[in-house]
Protein backbone atom coordinates (compact mmCIF):
# COMPACT_ATOMS: atom_id res chain seq x y z
CA UNK A 1 0.00 0.00 0.00
CA UNK A 2 1.37 3.95 -0.72
CA UNK A 3 0.93 5.72 2.05
CA UNK A 4 1.23 9.36 2.32
CA UNK A 5 1.92 11.01 6.00
CA UNK A 6 1.01 14.86 5.86
CA UNK A 7 3.18 16.24 9.25
CA UNK A 8 3.47 19.91 8.41
CA UNK A 9 5.52 21.20 11.31
CA UNK A 10 6.59 17.75 12.38
CA UNK A 11 9.79 16.21 10.11
CA UNK A 12 10.42 12.76 11.14
CA UNK A 13 13.89 14.04 10.83
CA UNK A 14 13.09 15.89 14.20
CA UNK A 15 13.75 15.01 17.75
CA UNK A 16 11.10 14.02 20.01
CA UNK A 17 7.36 14.49 20.53
CA UNK A 18 4.92 14.21 17.20
CA UNK A 19 8.38 13.96 15.55
CA UNK A 20 9.45 10.98 16.99
CA UNK A 21 5.88 9.66 16.61
CA UNK A 22 5.67 9.99 12.78
CA UNK A 23 9.62 8.75 12.80
CA UNK A 24 8.20 5.38 14.35
CA UNK A 25 5.11 4.83 12.94
CA UNK A 26 6.33 5.31 9.36
CA UNK A 27 9.42 3.31 9.63
CA UNK A 28 7.20 0.44 11.40
CA UNK A 29 4.92 0.83 8.13
CA UNK A 30 7.68 0.49 5.65
CA UNK A 31 8.93 -2.92 7.75
CA UNK A 32 5.40 -4.20 7.22
CA UNK A 33 6.05 -4.17 3.74
CA UNK A 34 4.41 -0.87 2.78
CA UNK A 35 5.65 2.32 0.69
CA UNK A 36 5.70 5.56 2.93
CA UNK A 37 6.34 9.14 1.93
CA UNK A 38 5.70 11.49 4.54
CA UNK A 39 5.18 15.37 3.48
CA UNK A 40 6.59 17.87 5.43
CA UNK A 41 6.88 21.71 5.34
CA UNK A 42 10.35 22.89 4.29
CA UNK A 43 11.77 25.30 7.67
CA UNK A 44 15.34 25.13 6.06
CA UNK A 45 16.93 26.27 2.99
CA UNK A 46 19.85 24.08 2.63
CA UNK A 47 17.87 20.43 3.32
CA UNK A 48 17.37 18.57 0.19
CA UNK A 49 13.65 18.27 -1.55
CA UNK A 50 13.73 14.60 -0.83
CA UNK A 51 15.60 12.65 2.05
CA UNK A 52 15.74 8.86 2.21
CA UNK A 53 15.54 7.50 5.87
CA UNK A 54 17.22 4.58 6.71
CA UNK A 55 13.86 2.72 7.18
CA UNK A 56 13.23 3.13 3.66
CA UNK A 57 10.84 6.08 4.32
CA UNK A 58 10.88 9.07 1.71
CA UNK A 59 10.38 12.49 3.50
CA UNK A 60 9.50 15.15 0.92
CA UNK A 61 10.16 18.51 2.03
CA UNK A 62 7.30 21.05 0.58
CA UNK A 63 8.13 24.93 -0.17
CA UNK A 64 4.83 26.48 1.86
CA UNK A 65 6.00 29.67 3.33
CA UNK A 66 9.09 30.88 3.71
CA UNK A 67 12.03 28.42 4.14
CA UNK A 68 12.21 29.24 8.07
CA UNK A 69 11.15 27.68 11.45
CA UNK A 70 7.19 28.74 12.04
CA UNK A 71 5.04 27.95 15.36
CA UNK A 72 2.18 25.67 14.26
CA UNK A 73 -0.16 27.36 15.40
CA UNK A 74 0.60 30.36 12.33
CA UNK A 75 1.19 27.61 9.68
CA UNK A 76 -2.84 28.11 8.90
CA UNK A 77 -2.21 30.96 5.79
CA UNK A 78 0.19 28.35 4.40
CA UNK A 79 -1.89 25.48 3.98
CA UNK A 80 -3.04 26.13 0.62
CA UNK A 81 -0.10 26.38 -0.76
CA UNK A 82 0.79 23.12 0.85
CA UNK A 83 -2.21 21.40 -0.51
CA UNK A 84 -1.52 22.78 -3.91
CA UNK A 85 2.32 20.93 -3.86
CA UNK A 86 0.65 17.72 -2.59
CA UNK A 87 -2.23 17.28 -5.37
CA UNK A 88 0.20 18.40 -8.05
CA UNK A 89 2.49 15.80 -6.80
CA UNK A 90 0.45 13.21 -6.77
CA UNK A 91 -0.86 14.18 -9.78
CA UNK A 92 2.39 14.33 -11.81
CA UNK A 93 5.12 12.00 -10.39
CA UNK A 94 3.43 8.89 -10.86
CA UNK A 95 3.13 8.11 -7.00
CA UNK A 96 -0.54 8.26 -5.72
CA UNK A 97 -0.87 7.58 -2.64
CA UNK A 98 -3.78 4.54 -1.74
CA UNK A 99 -4.25 6.68 1.36
CA UNK A 100 -3.46 9.99 3.37
CA UNK A 101 -2.53 10.17 6.80
CA UNK A 102 -2.20 14.08 8.39
CA UNK A 103 -0.79 14.28 12.06
CA UNK A 104 -2.30 17.49 13.20
CA UNK A 105 -4.78 19.90 12.61
CA UNK A 106 -3.45 21.99 9.81
CA UNK A 107 -1.99 19.22 8.47
CA UNK A 108 -5.81 17.93 8.12
CA UNK A 109 -6.86 20.88 6.67
CA UNK A 110 -4.07 20.75 3.65
CA UNK A 111 -4.59 16.64 3.32
CA UNK A 112 -8.23 17.01 2.63
CA UNK A 113 -8.16 19.62 0.79
CA UNK A 114 -5.61 17.89 -1.98
CA UNK A 115 -7.13 14.88 -1.28
CA UNK A 116 -10.61 15.35 -2.16
CA UNK A 117 -9.64 16.33 -5.42
CA UNK A 118 -8.37 12.88 -6.28
CA UNK A 119 -10.78 10.65 -4.60
CA UNK A 120 -7.91 10.04 -1.89
CA UNK A 121 -9.14 8.34 1.72
CA UNK A 122 -7.73 10.64 4.67
CA UNK A 123 -7.19 9.75 8.25
CA UNK A 124 -6.79 11.93 10.68
CA UNK A 125 -4.44 12.31 13.95
CA UNK A 126 -4.82 15.26 16.47
CA UNK A 127 -1.99 14.59 18.59
CA UNK A 128 -3.88 17.28 20.84
CA UNK A 129 -6.77 19.27 20.39
CA UNK A 130 -7.34 23.34 20.69
CA UNK A 131 -8.32 22.95 24.90
CA UNK A 132 -4.93 21.15 25.74
CA UNK A 133 -2.44 23.67 25.14
CA UNK A 134 -1.63 26.92 27.44
CA UNK A 135 -1.87 29.38 24.34
CA UNK A 136 -3.39 32.40 24.03
CA UNK A 137 -6.81 32.27 23.11
CA UNK A 138 -5.64 34.68 20.05
CA UNK A 139 -3.94 31.64 18.93
CA UNK A 140 -5.59 28.71 19.59
CA UNK A 141 -9.07 30.38 19.66
CA UNK A 142 -12.55 29.07 18.48
CA UNK A 143 -11.44 28.96 14.62
CA UNK A 144 -9.15 26.20 16.08
CA UNK A 145 -11.78 24.59 17.49
CA UNK A 146 -14.23 24.73 14.51
CA UNK A 147 -11.90 23.38 11.79
CA UNK A 148 -10.53 20.62 14.21
CA UNK A 149 -14.66 19.52 14.50
CA UNK A 150 -15.16 19.87 10.92
CA UNK A 151 -12.52 17.79 10.16
CA UNK A 152 -13.19 15.13 12.41
CA UNK A 153 -16.77 14.98 10.33
CA UNK A 154 -15.30 15.02 6.71
CA UNK A 155 -12.41 13.23 6.92
CA UNK A 156 -12.85 9.19 6.37
CA UNK A 157 -11.55 8.03 10.16
CA UNK A 158 -10.35 9.59 13.05
CA UNK A 159 -7.45 7.44 15.24
CA UNK A 160 -7.23 8.98 18.76
CA UNK A 161 -4.76 7.25 21.24
CA UNK A 162 -6.74 7.41 24.44
CA UNK A 163 -10.23 6.74 25.35
CA UNK A 164 -9.79 10.23 26.84
CA UNK A 165 -9.00 11.71 23.28
CA UNK A 166 -12.20 9.83 22.26
CA UNK A 167 -14.37 11.86 24.38
CA UNK A 168 -12.97 14.78 24.02
CA UNK A 169 -13.50 14.37 20.26
CA UNK A 170 -16.99 13.95 20.83
CA UNK A 171 -17.89 16.55 23.18
CA UNK A 172 -16.60 19.04 20.09
CA UNK A 173 -18.54 17.26 17.62
CA UNK A 174 -16.85 13.74 15.94
CA UNK A 175 -19.10 10.94 15.34
CA UNK A 176 -18.47 8.41 17.76
CA UNK A 177 -18.17 6.15 14.49
CA UNK A 178 -15.48 8.00 13.09
CA UNK A 179 -12.80 7.23 15.54
CA UNK A 180 -10.52 4.33 15.76
CA UNK A 181 -8.39 3.59 19.38
CA UNK A 182 -5.00 3.20 18.15
CA UNK A 183 -2.38 3.78 20.94
CA UNK A 184 0.90 5.06 20.68
CA UNK A 185 4.10 2.71 20.67
CA UNK A 186 7.40 2.84 22.09
CA UNK A 187 10.93 1.78 20.64
CA UNK A 188 12.06 -1.28 22.57
CA UNK A 189 14.75 -1.67 20.73
CA UNK A 190 16.11 2.31 22.18
CA UNK A 191 14.12 2.31 25.49
CA UNK A 192 15.29 -1.38 26.94
CA UNK A 193 16.90 -1.68 30.84
CA UNK A 194 20.22 -2.45 28.82
CA UNK A 195 23.09 0.27 28.38
CA UNK A 196 24.57 3.05 29.63
CA UNK A 197 23.31 4.64 32.45
CA UNK A 198 23.69 8.59 33.62
CA UNK A 199 25.76 8.62 37.10
CA UNK A 200 24.06 8.97 40.02
CA UNK A 201 24.86 9.01 44.07
CA UNK A 202 24.46 5.51 44.92
CA UNK A 203 23.34 6.06 48.44
CA UNK A 204 20.49 8.73 47.13
CA UNK A 205 17.49 7.14 45.94
CA UNK A 206 16.54 9.43 42.51
CA UNK A 207 13.27 9.84 41.16
CA UNK A 208 13.02 11.29 37.64
CA UNK A 209 10.21 13.34 35.72
CA UNK A 210 10.65 14.47 32.12
CA UNK A 211 8.18 16.86 30.38
CA UNK A 212 7.89 20.41 29.16
CA UNK A 213 8.23 22.98 32.24
CA UNK A 214 4.62 24.26 32.39
CA UNK A 215 1.85 24.28 35.46
CA UNK A 216 -0.38 21.73 33.69
CA UNK A 217 2.10 18.92 33.79
CA UNK A 218 2.53 19.16 37.99
CA UNK A 219 5.94 19.14 38.09
CA UNK A 220 5.35 21.75 41.32
CA UNK A 221 3.25 18.81 43.28
CA UNK A 222 6.46 16.66 42.39
CA UNK A 223 8.06 19.28 44.22
CA UNK A 224 5.79 19.72 46.82
CA UNK A 225 5.48 15.67 47.10
CA UNK A 226 9.16 15.51 47.77
CA UNK A 227 8.85 16.69 51.60
CA UNK A 228 7.05 13.55 52.05
CA UNK A 229 10.08 11.31 50.61
CA UNK A 230 13.57 11.97 52.54
CA UNK A 231 16.59 11.78 51.17
CA UNK A 232 15.73 11.03 47.62
CA UNK A 233 16.32 13.14 44.83
CA UNK A 234 14.35 14.42 42.03
CA UNK A 235 15.86 15.47 38.61
CA UNK A 236 13.48 16.80 36.11
CA UNK A 237 14.50 16.84 32.34
CA UNK A 238 12.74 19.21 30.18
CA UNK A 239 12.50 22.55 29.31
CA UNK A 240 15.49 24.63 27.22
CA UNK A 241 18.73 23.48 27.06
CA UNK A 242 20.47 23.70 30.20
CA UNK A 243 22.93 26.86 29.21
CA UNK A 244 19.55 28.82 28.99
CA UNK A 245 17.44 27.48 32.10
CA UNK A 246 18.57 30.56 33.89
CA UNK A 247 16.29 32.58 32.60
CA UNK A 248 13.54 30.13 31.90
CA UNK A 249 10.13 31.32 33.72
CA UNK A 250 9.37 27.50 34.32
CA UNK A 251 12.78 27.09 35.77
CA UNK A 252 12.44 29.91 38.09
CA UNK A 253 8.91 29.14 39.21
CA UNK A 254 10.12 25.09 40.22
CA UNK A 255 13.75 26.49 42.09
CA UNK A 256 11.19 28.86 44.27
CA UNK A 257 9.41 25.86 45.26
CA UNK A 258 12.26 24.32 46.43
CA UNK A 259 13.17 27.04 47.96
CA UNK A 260 9.72 27.35 49.79
CA UNK A 261 9.22 23.84 50.39
CA UNK A 262 13.19 23.38 51.78
CA UNK A 263 13.92 20.70 49.01
CA UNK A 264 16.11 22.91 47.09
CA UNK A 265 19.27 20.72 47.74
CA UNK A 266 17.63 17.85 46.50
CA UNK A 267 15.90 19.36 43.14
CA UNK A 268 18.12 19.10 39.79
CA UNK A 269 17.23 20.93 36.95
CA UNK A 270 18.67 19.59 33.69
CA UNK A 271 17.20 20.68 30.72
CA UNK A 272 16.43 19.10 27.34
CA UNK A 273 18.51 15.98 26.45
CA UNK A 274 18.87 14.51 23.18
CA UNK A 275 15.85 12.34 22.61
CA UNK A 276 19.21 9.16 22.02
CA UNK A 277 20.12 10.14 25.32
CA UNK A 278 16.94 9.45 27.23
CA UNK A 279 17.26 5.79 28.23
CA UNK A 280 20.35 6.70 29.72
CA UNK A 281 18.44 9.35 32.28
CA UNK A 282 15.69 6.65 32.52
CA UNK A 283 17.67 3.91 33.43
CA UNK A 284 19.50 6.01 36.31
CA UNK A 285 16.31 5.98 38.27
CA UNK A 286 14.48 3.83 41.25
CA UNK A 287 11.32 5.38 40.06
CA UNK A 288 9.39 7.82 37.55
CA UNK A 289 6.90 10.18 38.39
CA UNK A 290 4.73 11.69 35.89
CA UNK A 291 2.07 13.95 37.46
CA UNK A 292 -0.31 15.97 35.29
CA UNK A 293 -3.07 17.07 36.51
CA UNK A 294 -5.12 18.12 32.97
CA UNK A 295 -7.47 15.08 32.14
CA UNK A 296 -7.40 16.42 28.32
CA UNK A 297 -3.33 15.51 27.83
CA UNK A 298 -3.38 13.17 25.30
CA UNK A 299 -0.37 11.11 25.46
CA UNK A 300 2.81 10.73 28.50
CA UNK A 301 5.27 9.39 26.82
CA UNK A 302 7.97 9.56 29.09
CA UNK A 303 5.41 6.65 31.23
CA UNK A 304 5.97 4.69 28.39
CA UNK A 305 9.60 4.61 28.05
CA UNK A 306 9.95 4.64 31.25
CA UNK A 307 8.25 1.25 31.19
CA UNK A 308 10.48 0.11 28.59
CA UNK A 309 13.37 1.40 30.19
CA UNK A 310 12.03 -1.33 33.30
CA UNK A 311 11.46 1.69 35.89
CA UNK A 312 8.43 1.74 37.71
CA UNK A 313 5.85 4.63 37.39
CA UNK A 314 4.23 6.97 40.36
CA UNK A 315 1.59 8.63 38.23
CA UNK A 316 -1.58 10.74 38.52
CA UNK A 317 -5.13 8.78 37.44
CA UNK A 318 -5.90 11.12 34.92
CA UNK A 319 -6.01 10.76 30.87
CA UNK A 320 -3.06 8.32 29.19
CA UNK A 321 -1.91 7.37 32.28
CA UNK A 322 -4.84 5.83 33.21
CA UNK A 323 -4.76 3.51 29.98
CA UNK A 324 -1.17 3.35 30.08
CA UNK A 325 -0.02 2.19 34.00
CA UNK A 326 -2.14 -0.80 35.53
CA UNK A 327 -2.49 0.38 39.07
CA UNK A 328 -0.86 -2.14 41.54
CA UNK A 329 1.04 -3.74 38.88
CA UNK A 330 3.29 -1.71 36.72
CA UNK A 331 3.56 1.56 39.71
CA UNK A 332 1.15 3.87 41.51
CA UNK A 333 -1.47 6.20 40.61
CA UNK A 334 -2.74 8.58 43.09
CA UNK A 335 -5.34 11.75 42.71
CA UNK A 336 -3.97 14.67 40.70
CA UNK A 337 -3.47 17.87 42.31
CA UNK A 338 -2.51 15.80 46.18
CA UNK A 339 0.77 16.17 46.80
CA UNK A 340 0.36 14.39 49.75
CA UNK A 341 -0.79 11.75 48.22
CA UNK A 342 2.01 11.75 45.40
CA UNK A 343 4.62 12.02 48.27
CA UNK A 344 3.30 9.11 50.14
CA UNK A 345 3.25 6.77 47.15
CA UNK A 346 6.93 7.76 46.25
CA UNK A 347 7.94 6.93 49.74
CA UNK A 348 6.64 3.63 49.69
CA UNK A 349 8.08 2.49 46.31
CA UNK A 350 11.42 4.10 47.24
CA UNK A 351 11.56 2.45 50.39
CA UNK A 352 10.25 -1.51 48.65
CA UNK A 353 13.23 -2.88 46.50
CA UNK A 354 11.46 -5.38 46.04
CA UNK A 355 8.06 -4.08 44.86
CA UNK A 356 9.80 -1.36 42.80
CA UNK A 357 11.44 -4.88 41.30
CA UNK A 358 8.11 -6.47 40.59
CA UNK A 359 6.33 -3.41 39.29
CA UNK A 360 9.58 -2.86 36.72
CA UNK A 361 9.16 -6.33 35.50
CA UNK A 362 5.55 -5.76 35.02
CA UNK A 363 5.88 -2.50 32.96
CA UNK A 364 8.72 -4.14 30.63
CA UNK A 365 6.73 -6.81 29.86
CA UNK A 366 3.61 -4.74 29.47
CA UNK A 367 5.54 -2.31 27.01
CA UNK A 368 7.10 -5.08 24.71
CA UNK A 369 4.02 -6.33 24.43
CA UNK A 370 0.90 -3.88 23.93
CA UNK A 371 3.03 -1.14 22.35
CA UNK A 372 5.50 -1.64 20.21
CA UNK A 373 5.57 -0.36 17.16
CA UNK A 374 4.90 -3.22 14.90
CA UNK A 375 1.46 -3.83 16.47
CA UNK A 376 0.88 -0.28 16.13
CA UNK A 377 1.16 -0.15 12.56
CA UNK A 378 -0.54 -3.18 11.82
CA UNK A 379 -3.38 -2.03 13.28
CA UNK A 380 -2.98 1.17 11.63
CA UNK A 381 -2.68 -0.39 8.54
CA UNK A 382 -5.67 -2.12 9.14
CA UNK A 383 -6.99 1.16 9.08
CA UNK A 384 -6.38 2.12 6.07
CA UNK A 385 -7.15 -1.04 4.21
CA UNK A 386 -10.98 -0.43 5.86
CA UNK A 387 -11.26 2.54 3.60
CA UNK A 388 -12.68 2.77 0.44
CA UNK A 389 -11.68 5.69 -1.95
CA UNK A 390 -15.16 6.46 -2.90
CA UNK A 391 -15.30 8.01 0.77
CA UNK A 392 -13.30 10.61 0.09
CA UNK A 393 -13.76 13.39 2.42
CA UNK A 394 -15.08 16.91 1.34
CA UNK A 395 -12.90 20.09 1.58
CA UNK A 396 -16.53 22.14 1.91
CA UNK A 397 -17.46 20.05 4.48
CA UNK A 398 -14.16 21.63 6.47
CA UNK A 399 -14.71 24.86 5.32
CA UNK A 400 -18.93 24.74 6.22
CA UNK A 401 -18.05 23.53 9.88
CA UNK A 402 -16.28 26.80 11.03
Amino acid sequence: MRIAMISEHASPLGEGGQHAYVAELSGALAELGHEVRVYTRRDDPDVAEVVATPSGVRVVHVVAGPAQPIPPDLLLPHMGEFARVLSDQWRGDGWRPDVAHAHFWTSGLAAVTAARQIGIPVVQSFHELATLRDAPKDVRGPSRSGYERALGRAVDRVVAQTQDEVRGLVRIGVPRERLTIVPAGVNSDRFTPDGPSVQRDPERPRILSVGRLVERKGFGDVIEAMRYVPGAEIVVVGGPPAEQLSADPGAKVLRAMAEQFRVADRLRLVGSVAHRDLPSWYRSADVVVSAPWQDEDLLEQSALEAMACGVPIVGTAVGALNETVVDGLTGDLVPARDPRALGGALRRLVNDKVRRFTYATAALDRARQAYSWKRVAAQVGSVYSSLRRSNAPSAEAVTEGV
